[in-house]
């Protein structure tokens, strides 16, 4: 067995009502639940109509599990790749990439996140990944 696992180490809860805010991106509200050398996690509420800034999660892979409303990830060059997600639904943002979620539904939207990384949580950018045109 690993040195840096302790077995006897017992499980821990957080309420919902404990959570702490988070690193924060404009149109969106973060919460942080637990956050730990090499994870994060918490939830996003999104308001509908809202659209969130450019930002990037650096080192982290970061997964979003869609609780309710909808969530779109605008990503890649020029921001041109765009998903759509709904209640039940899992999202992947890669780590560093530069990205902005929106709620185009008409309630708020609420996912839980995971990222599994190191280093600063969020970093917010001024725009989308640019590709030079020819």
């Amino acid at each position: 067995m690993s040195d840096t696992h302790d077995p006897a180490q017992p499980c821990t809860r957080v309420g919902g009502d404990a959570l702490s805010p988070a690193d924060p991106t404009p149109g969106m509200t973060r919460q942080v639940a637990l956050h730990t050398e090499t994870m994060w996690s918490g939830t996003v509420d999104t308001e509908a109509g809202a659209v969130s800034g450019w930002h990037h999660h650096g080192d982290h892979d970061t997964t979003l599990y869609i609780v309710s409303g909808t969530m779109r990830l605008e990503s890649g060059p020029n921001g041109e790749h765009v998903v759509e997600a709904g209640p039940g639904d899992f999202l992947r943002v890669p780590a560093g990439a530069i990205h902005r979620e929106s709620n185009p539904g008409g309630a708020t939207s609420r996912a839980v996140i995971v990222r599994c990384g190191s280093g600063t949580p969020t970093v917010n950018v001024d725009g989308p990944a640019r590709v030079d045109e020819p």
